[in-house]
């Protein structure tokens, strides 16, 4: 199948689909979605687009929590793991939605509401973790100071 997006065309299989079935946080109606990397080449998938292939408009810059906080735990409900069929959620993929601006360095990501995916399904949900110490907008400036890494506002490295 192909989706045709502001990025070009976009060839998909069926089984490469994330079905989230109550659709994300302000989007109740699109519910089938593709993870795409940003960058072809890349070998990691530090960074990705949440693509609807519902309205091919719409997509979120997602981001590995565990790159970003390592110590990222969050603790789902036997609910939301009886939701993606799993014991543990040491068998998910954790993503945080990322908001971005002009200056990279004023970028946010929302650790407290993650998506989270259980791989061998392809079933998402979108959860609040409550009672959690993670906020809705973490600056990804923050985490580079916690990493020591000093970047410049044009990019480059100190």
């Amino acid at each position: 199948m192909t989706i045709e997006t502001d990025y070009g065309t976009v060839h998909y299989n069926e089984e490469d689909l994330i079905i989230f079935s109550d659709g994300l946080f302000g989007f109740p109606d699109l519910k089938r979605y593709l993870l795409l990397r940003l960058d072809e080449e890349a070998e990691d998938d530090l960074m990705l687009v949440l693509l609807s292939v519902d309205e091919a408009k719409i997509g979120f810059v997602v981001v590995n929590p565990l790159f970003l906080c390592p110590d990222y735990s969050p603790t789902l409900t036997p609910e939301e793991l009886a939701c993606l069929g799993v014991k543990e959620s040491g068998e998910l993929a954790f993503y945080a939605i990322c908001a971005m601006h002009s200056n990279y360095l004023d970028n946010t990501v929302n650790l407290k509401c993650p998506l989270v995916i259980n791989p061998e399904t392809h079933c998402g949900i979108q959860v609040i973790l409550e009672n959690s110490s993670y906020e809705y907008r973490h600056e990804m400036r923050s985490f580079l100071a916690e990493n020591d890494s000093v970047i410049t506002e044009d990019g480059g490295n100190n």
